[in-house]
């Protein structure tokens, strides 16, 4: 059964998923699109990061121009330009025994692209969440729905997995942001 939870919670997946090897990250979300007139386009980008809190090089951004990382760990599944529907949107596959020695921490951020010119913000987004789930078996682990109102927010970071003591742990963030995709990226830039 999977387990719900409430922003900021954490998880290790070696004691709720033992044998996990293969992780699903499912994106999902619902926009209204009355509010503006404009289609939403909201875009799931990963961050995959060192002890020092940056990325190893740009190739371990993976985003919809950048499918997969270096080592083969991570795959963007690509990007669904509506949202329509019930369901993940977006989905990111995680080897975890291929993610490199180097990369501790892996962060999902989900940003409005062109935000600033259509007038949008997550204030419009509803029916937001980030799951884990066994690739293998398709069995959810976890899943963190967002239920804040992110009203002036154009960015959000929904989770993040990241490794303590040598075992992979989920923490559901949903931490929001006024800002586009490149102010994540000048952040996390080596």
């Amino acid at each position: 059964m999977a387990i719900n939870l409430s922003k900021g919670e954490r998880i290790n997946l070696s004691k709720e998923a033992p044998g996990l090897k293969t992780a699903g990250i499912g994106l999902g979300w619902d926009t209204n699109t009355t509010d503006t007139g404009t289609a939403f386009d909201l875009d799931t980008s990963v961050f995959m990061l060192g002890a020092n809190g940056k990325i190893p090089n740009e190739k371990y951004f993976v985003f919809y121009n950048n499918l997969q990382s270096p080592d083969g760990s991570v795959k963007h599944l690509g990007d669904s330009r509506t949202g329509e529907g019930a369901g993940d949107d977006e989905t990111v596959q995680i080897d975890l025994t291929q993610v490199e020695a180097a990369v501790q921490e892996i962060i999902f951020i989900v940003t409005i692209h062109e935000a600033d010119t259509r007038r949008q913000n997550f204030g419009q987004v509803r029916n937001s969440f980030i799951r884990i789930y066994d690739e293998t078996t398709q069995q959810e682990i976890a899943k963190y729905e967002l239920e804040e109102d992110f009203s002036r927010e154009t960015a959000i970071e929904f989770g993040r997995l990241y490794k303590k003591d040598g075992e992979w742990r989920f923490q559901a963030v949903g931490e929001g942001y006024n800002s586009g995709l490149q102010s994540f990226v000048d952040k996390y830039a080596s």
